[in-house]
């Protein structure tokens, strides 16, 4: 790998290409007209104009990126996170370009992308999973039935979802359909999916989530966990790390079923896997980022490593 396009602008653009930099790597920045004078457009080695100020007329154009990787002679993209960093089909396209993308397969992005997909994925390895439904549900009276089988209060989740968008806590069953029908609206307008499922609703949860690394021989190991309890309307405020929760006992279960759950789909590159921690200290899977996140500095900080160096490597 002799030179690194980062499909990303920003903090995390310079972010990657320091670490590039300190490995002798050269590193291209792509720019929106907007972006002309940003710091990553000076940091880098070579830049390219990508299109007009609206990131989805550059940023978010995948035939641009991998147009400005070819014309610049980059072999590899790193998407950062954000935009393109778990789309699919954009890294289908990388592939198909006879570029390096890094990052994990398409195919394992399609599937951790959808927290259904990705908990039957799970289960092959026996992960602990939150009562509920382990299927997408459209019929309302149906719904309602596998709600009361499950017990109030439940959780309705968008099965695209993230970000706390499409999530709605139902209290009592009279309250069922209206809340169901919000939760199918808010996903349809935010992921242009209304695939809903339902949960039992864990009340004081604590969230883990465990930071794993994959290589392409089929190696996989975690580097512990951060501690991301504390939020304002499902976004998080504060990550922790360690967890002052978490027993040594725990802490080798939990980075276990990470390490599995990211087997589950033969994952290669820099991935989070998130649990809930209900009031008796079980631990449940809730889903998996497929990229490197915001806060992987507080796990660069517990071990010394660099995340984006190992990601490259």
């Amino acid at each position: 790998m002799r030179k690194i396009l980062i499909a990303n602008r920003g903090e995390i653009a310079l972010r990657i290409m320091r670490s590039a930099r300190e490995m002798g790597i050269k590193t291209v920045a792509v720019y929106s007209e907007a972006d002309r004078e940003a710091l990553h457009v000076r940091y880098a080695d070579e830049a390219i104009c990508i299109g007009p100020a609206p990131s989805n007329q550059s940023y978010l154009v995948g035939e641009k990126i991998i147009e400005a990787c070819i014309l610049t002679g980059a072999d590899a993209i790193h998407p950062g996170y954000g935009f393109l960093s778990e789309n699919a089909s954009f890294a289908r396209l990388v592939k198909e370009a006879g570029l390096i993308l890094i990052g994990p397969t398409p195919e394992a992005m399609e599937v951790m992308g959808n927290k259904l997909s990705a908990k039957a994925a799970a289960l092959k390895y026996n992960i602990p999973m939150v009562p509920g439904t382990e299927e997408a549900i459209t019929d309302v009276a149906e719904a309602k039935r596998r709600a009361v089988e499950v017990g109030f209060p439940i959780l309705i989740k968008a099965a695209a979802g993230g970000g706390g968008k499409g999530m709605r806590i139902v209290n009592a069953e009279e309250e069922f359909e209206e809340q169901m029908q919000l939760a199918v609206s808010e996903a349809i307008s935010a992921f242009g999916d209304g695939a809903v499922f339902i949960e039992r609703f864990v009340s004081s949860p604590r969230h883990i989530e465990i930071q794993i690394l994959g290589d392409t021989h089929g190696n996989i190991v975690h580097l512990f966990e951060r501690e991301c309890s504390i939020q304002r309307r499902h976004q998080k405020v504060v990550e922790e790390a360690p967890s002052s929760i978490l027993t040594p006992d725990m802490r080798s279960k939990m980075g276990a079923c990470a390490v599995d759950v990211a087997r589950a789909v033969n994952y290669v590159g820099a991935g989070t896997v998130e649990f809930i921690l209900d009031e008796n200290l079980d631990f449940f899977f809730l889903e998996m980022n497929t990229r490197l996140q915001v806060e992987h500095p507080v796990t660069e900080l517990i071990t010394g490593l660099d995340l984006v160096k190992e990601q490259i490597k």
